[in-house]
């Protein structure tokens, strides 16, 4: 990731499912960071996240992942 952290942000690893996923949530994926551009609703509950790098993926209900959450101070 090219990105910094703006000063004064705190990065905290968080676990999230396909109700808890937002936008700028950075998940690895093989080995490669990254951060969710985009998501959209489908059926049943599942989302379909859309990074940065354009790659696509679609997460089911009960799945689980751990993602680095920026965190503003305030």
């Amino acid at each position: 990731m090219r990105d910094r952290a703006p000063v004064g942000a705190l990065v905290s690893p968080v676990e999230v499912t396909a109700a808890t996923v937002q936008r700028g949530d950075i998940i690895q994926l093989g080995g490669q960071a990254c951060r969710v551009r985009d998501l959209f609703q489908l059926p049943q509950g599942a989302k379909q996240l859309v990074f940065e790098s354009g790659e696509l993926l679609t997460i089911h209900t009960r799945t689980r992942l751990v993602a680095l959450r920026l965190l503003r101070r305030r």
